[in-house]
């Protein structure tokens, strides 16, 4: 208690928030030894997500004194390279993103390093489109903590491609964030360069121009849309209009950007209930698609119209889908398309049946990017977790995921979907004939002690289950050897044998690298018979992942 005590006082000496202070000042007067210890106990950990946690007091908390430290940290590892390097910043409308994004730009400059600041909250990938398409930027910072909770924030940091960091970057400022001495010593500059809505117009106009969708759009898939109380609304119909859509029906109760969430769970359109309102007012306005952005808008879920009420696709089936759109909607054989480890195996039976490359990378937009190689145009990239970069003949648009160019995308496919009297589900069952049906599920299991997930890893490294769903496992791999081409993660990949339904079956356990969650990543393939219906497939498949998911929630022991 008395060590955290003091680092406590410390802490209270050189902090600028009032609200944080009060707050570490009731604990140290209520001799709040828990509370403390939970504080002070350890500090967020500064990696290839950044940082991301829960706002608060104290170094395992989000606060304006850990992210002038980290922004210090960006700092020192910028100018060692020499020069003087320009960032820009940007932020959502998260509480403390805007104060934390003028922090990062008064320590930037301060040290030496020339800032620029969006004005107002912008979408995620706006700021990476920024740093990526004028090249004049050595690294970008951006304020989010996308689908998380209301009472977190994160720190988003994108290098001069405008994808975001990867080792050995992420270890080196972390190293250089460890250097820095006390906050209210820092030098803090001004004067920073402030870029007000125009700056928004050169990612509207890249994903506005990408073709992915008929010159004339006509009204055929009317649209209703929600930013899930995001910043994601504005650019999002700017995009549609530019793109010559009728402008979307926006779920008013979740139209204006509200870091408390107040209609939801949780911001994430991944989550049961999430898009309840939005499919309410697509069913009233008699619409045949509706889309939703995470609060920053890197990420699209798209729900559709099925036997008389609505279903949600999943990632891997958006994924499945607008690679092919792309892919018709694009040339030449250096086309790369990319997907994860934990993603479904059919991008890769599309990219061989056109005739491009495909590479896979681990978890997240970070490895997306880097994959591929010498001579790889990559025009199209997804992850399961509703996360899509979609490009066209120059490739893709934003090296990062952009929720709102995969709208527009998944738009222009349902548009030309309609035109010939199919739908996306009809697109759906046409992948299954042609390269098996792949069905994909996750168990998510979310703890409040990270010890647990740790414990079930490595219990289930020592004692990797023989069976799962009924089928043997032939083959498992401990990703955190590496090999495959792939860096070291942490993260488990059971290989099932073919059952007699004459499918194959893959299970991937990984920790999640933003929330404490366990996740279950499971894939069915089941062949469908020549001219025969897809449906009972389905059906199959769907007792498949049910059986999956009950062993490996049993092998796992957490809830």
């Amino acid at each position: 208690m008395s060590d955290y005590r003091k680092a406590a006082e410390e802490w209270l000496a050189q902090d600028p928030d009032p609200e944080t202070r009060a707050e570490l000042r009731a604990l140290l007067d209520a001799g709040d030894g828990a509370a403390l210890a939970d504080r002070f106990g350890a500090r967020l950990e500064f990696g290839t997500a950044g940082l991301r946690g829960e706002l608060g007091a104290g170094p395992a908390r989000m606060n304006r004194v850990t992210v002038m430290r980290a922004a210090a940290g960006l700092a020192a590892r910028l100018l060692r390279d020499g020069g003087t390097p320009k960032v820009m910043i940007g932020f959502d409308a998260r509480h403390g993103s805007r104060q934390f994004a003028e922090d990062t730009a008064a320590v930037l400059t301060g040290a030496g390093v020339q800032a620029g600041i969006f004005a107002d909250p912008v979408p995620t990938p706006v700021l990476a489109h920024r740093v990526k398409a004028f090249g004049e930027y050595a690294a970008g910072v951006m304020v989010t903590a996308s689908h998380n909770p209301p009472r977190d924030n994160g720190y988003k940091v994108y290098w001069g491609d405008g994808s975001q960091i990867v080792p050995p970057l992420d270890a080196e400022i972390s190293a250089a964030i460890d250097a820095v001495g006390r906050v209210d010593e820092l030098p803090l500059g001004a004067g920073w360069e402030v870029h007000d809505a125009s700056a928004v117009d050169l990612y509207l106009e890249s994903v506005a121009g990408l073709g992915l969708w008929p010159g004339d759009v006509g009204d055929e898939v009317p649209i209703v849309y929600t930013p899930l109380h995001g910043v994601g609304r504005d650019t999002f119909l700017h995009a549609f209009e530019r793109a010559g859509f009728p402008a979307p029906a926006v779920v008013a109760e979740q139209a204006e950007p509200d870091p408390d969430f107040p209609t939801v769970a949780f911001p994430n359109p991944e989550e049961p209930g999430a898009m309840d309102l939005a499919l309410a007012l697509a069913a009233e306005r008699g619409a045949r698609l509706v889309i939703a952005n995470d609060p920053d808008a890197d990420r699209c879920a798209v729900a559709v119209p099925a036997g008389g009420g609505w279903r949600a696709l999943t990632g891997d089936e958006v994924g499945g889908l607008l690679a092919e759109h792309v892919l018709r909607h694009t040339a030449g054989d250096d086309r790369l398309v990319v997907t994860t480890i934990v993603s479904s195996s059919l991008l890769g039976a599309v990219a061989r049946a056109h005739g491009v490359r495909f590479a896979e990378s681990l978890t997240g937009f970070k490895w997306i990017m880097k994959a591929g190689g010498p001579g790889d145009r990559m025009v199209f990239g997804y992850e399961e977790a509703l996360g899509y970069s979609v490009g066209g003949d120059e490739g893709v648009a934003v090296n990062d995921k952009d929720g709102i160019g995969a709208a527009l995308a998944a738009a222009g496919l349902a548009v030309e979907a309609a035109r010939e009297g199919r739908t996306l589900l009809d697109l759906l069952d046409d992948q299954a004939r042609r390269y098996g049906l792949h069905a994909t599920a996750q168990v998510s299991m979310r703890v409040a002690d990270l010890s647990l997930i740790t414990e079930a890893m490595a219990r289930l490294r020592a004692e990797p289950p023989a069976e799962l769903g009924g089928r043997a496992v032939e083959a498992f791999d401990d990703l955190a050897k590496g090999g495959a081409g792939l860096p070291p993660t942490d993260g488990l990949r059971f290989r099932l044998a073919a059952g007699a339904d004459g499918g194959s079956a893959r299970v991937v356990v990984r920790p999640s690298g933003t929330e404490p969650k366990l996740k279950c990543y499971l894939e069915v393939v089941l062949p469908v018979p020549e001219g025969g219906e897809v449906a009972p497939v389905r059906e199959k498949a769907a007792e498949a992942l049910e059986a999956l998911k009950a062993d490996i929630s049993g092998v796992l022991g957490l809830s």
